[in-house]
């Protein structure tokens, strides 16, 4: 049994080491956390102790086995409960992610697995980001950002890189919704902006929008 706090680390440790697979350094987690870095050296020293996390001299800190399982079966958690309170309680996609915070931390496996069951084993959750199995494994999805399409490519709409509410919020303004297919009509070579096709309709859109949508390629 882990806390709820050392619970948030091993999760923050799992998507920081897709930035840094050779290691994640005191200060990249403390920046993630939100706090200092000597809060950060007193919960990994906690997590090492439970052979949670493995330290390397000079290259940082990774999950252990053991570490991994329990990051991947936090996330698992926190994405079935997002598409359980949009599919089932009417959330919108940016209101869920604090709500999913506090409900991953639920213990029961057995509530899960039903959970799964219930859902339709869910294979994305409302942001497009995959959902691990009941054995850790994940289905993955290639795709680009639309800020790397060229003139005349087009893709669908799979997933966003900031998950924030108030990006999703824009996304909704907008009319912009996962599997839309979009089309780069136009690109300023000035600011990188993107004239894009969607909806039959044409929308301009700045290249922070266009560098935090995923696009799987048609």
């Amino acid at each position: 049994m882990f806390t709820f706090s050392e619970e948030n680390y091993l999760k923050a440790i799992f998507h920081l080491e897709r930035k840094f697979p050779a290691g994640v350094s005191t200060n990249a987690l403390a920046e993630e956390m939100e706090t200092k870095a000597s809060s950060v050296t007193d919960m990994i020293k906690k997590l090492s102790e439970k052979k949670l996390v493995n330290y390397k001299k000079y290259q940082g800190f990774k999950l252990s086995k053991l570490g991994m399982e329990t990051a991947v079966s936090i996330i698992r958690k926190h994405r079935l409960w997002e598409v359980f309170l949009v599919e089932k309680l009417n959330f919108s996609w940016d209101e869920v992610h604090e709500v999913a915070e506090q409900l991953e931390h639920i213990k029961s496996e057995q509530l899960i697995r039903e959970l799964d069951r219930f859902l339709g084993f869910p294979k994305r959750d409302p942001h497009g980001d995959p959902i691990p199995d009941a054995e850790g494994n994940f289905t993955v999805l290639n795709k680009v950002l639309l800020s790397d399409l060229k003139k005349g490519e087009s893709g669908i709409f799979v997933g966003v890189k900031d998950s924030s509410a108030t990006f999703l919020q824009f996304l909704d303004k907008r009319n912009i919704a996962l599997g839309d297919e979009l089309k780069i009509i136009e690109k300023e070579p000035f600011d990188q902006s993107v004239l894009i096709k969607i909806n039959e309709q044409e929308l301009r859109v700045s290249n922070l929008i266009s560098g935090n949508l995923y696009i799987k390629t048609t």
